[in-house]
């Protein structure tokens, strides 16, 4: 049902990468979606989200998520907040004991985040937009405000779309090579003329080093290759499927 890293298995943290296992949906989006934007039963996706609230021991109010616009903007959450007022970001800090906080993918990275010194956490979305945008760093950003320290920053990427499965056109590396002039190394030849095979996990790492974190963990599972464990938004569309679901990842300092 989860996956955990051994970075963030910290006294005082809970966390989770949520895999498509152990929910009650069926169909395209068996068996744990939990995504509120699929066409799956919202009732399933309730269920689903309260299991995965229990596995982080807190009430399903207390496992929140934004409404992810593929941006480097970054929420404060204090408190929970319904469905219909979730802010649109693509990533939430807290220091607020039992609110879990969460981003959805399905290819896209999920970069967690915890300074356990200072009770803080973040969770970010990074698909390419994101990343090149600078999430990440904003994240890290919104966790000082809050007091947490960079140097005591751990981050966790999660399962996502890896090089060998993420082909790309050269569109989006004309917009790398304009945004970020280093970023030619994370892009490798494709079968494809005029195509290439970009590593979005080690691109997230990379910008995460740049940053400052220096405790970094990535638990090298591809959300392509395996159907089985995860869903997959390009796998869904080289299928021609006609909706896919969502993975939560999600981590909350313990408490109240």
């Amino acid at each position: 049902m989860m996956i955990q890293a051994k970075t963030l298995a910290l006294t005082g943290i809970r966390h989770a990468f949520f895999t498509r296992e152990g929910g009650v949906s069926g169909g395209l989006y068996s068996s744990l979606n939990g995504g509120v934007g699929s066409h799956d039963s919202p009732d399933h996706v309730a269920e689903n989200r309260a299991r995965m609230a229990a596995a982080l021991a807190v009430k399903p109010d207390c496992l929140v998520a934004a409404y992810q616009i593929h941006s480097p903007n970054v929420v404060i959450a204090d408190a929970p907040w319904s469905m219909a007022e979730r802010p649109r970001a693509d990533a939430i800090v807290t220091r607020r004991p039992g609110l879990a906080i969460g981003v959805s993918t399905a290819d896209c990275g999920p970069v967690l985040f915890a300074d356990t010194q200072a009770g803080i956490v973040g969770a970010a979305h990074a698909g390419w937009r994101g990343a090149l945008a600078g999430v990440a760093e904003a994240t890290i950003e919104a966790m000082e405000r809050l007091g947490a320290a960079r140097d005591q920053i751990r981050a966790a990427l999660g399962p996502m779309i890896r090089q060998e499965s993420y082909e790309v056109g050269p569109d989006l590396m004309a917009r790398f090579a304009a945004g970020d002039a280093g970023s030619g190394r994370f892009f490798a030849p494709a079968a494809r003329n005029g195509h290439a095979q970009f590593d979005l996990c080690g691109y997230i790492a990379s910008r995460l080093i740049r940053a400052g974190i220096r405790q970094i963990e990535d638990v090298g599972l591809c959300t392509y290759a395996d159907p089985a464990r995860f869903f997959s938004f390009r796998r869904s569309t080289h299928r021609a499927e006609a909706d896919y679901g969502r993975h939560i990842s999600a981590i909350v300092v313990e408490g109240e």
